[in-house]
């Protein structure tokens, strides 16, 4: 007539109430996944944005691309010859001026001067020797990738 009451029991729980199986270890993965999909479409929908918003058409070369530690500052001359200093204008007087307060007056700061293809020669020649008279040595004119074989 020995019956034990632990037996008996059908419950997951033993003596005094306490659980028979130890802590769940394992981690729920799908939230974290769920966030970064979400951060996925948030960088790739934005990236597109971040190009300089100034719409040039630009010349094609042979030149492979530079390797930029730094975000440089970015020149623009679009098709009427109006100059842009990081997508805002800028008069010719101003180009040094402004040139100096973006970089904190570090003159190694890299520039990229963007061009259309349709702007004189002249006129990027002239934004140039206003850049490197202000000091700047590191000045670089932006291309696009040439696709001929």
């Amino acid at each position: 007539m020995a019956v034990s009451v632990g037996a008996a029991r059908k419950s997951g729980r033993g003596r005094r109430g306490v659980p028979r199986y130890g802590a769940m270890a394992d981690i729920n993965m799908t939230p974290f996944i769920d966030v970064m999909l979400v951060l996925l479409i948030i960088f790739m929908v934005a990236a597109p944005l971040l190009t300089s918003g100034v719409p040039i058409d630009l010349p094609q070369a042979k030149a492979g691309a530079l390797n930029v530690d730094q975000k440089p500052i970015a020149l623009s001359i679009n098709d009427q010859g109006q100059l842009f200093v990081m997508d805002q204008p800028v008069a010719d007087a101003d180009l040094a001026a402004k040139l100096q307060s973006l970089s904190g007056g570090s003159n190694d700061q890299r520039i990229f001067l963007r061009a259309s293809k349709t702007v004189a020669y002249g006129r990027v020649a002239e934004i140039m020797g206003v850049v490197t008279t202000a000091g700047f040595k590191k000045v670089a004119l932006v291309t696009e990738p040439d696709n001929k074989p």
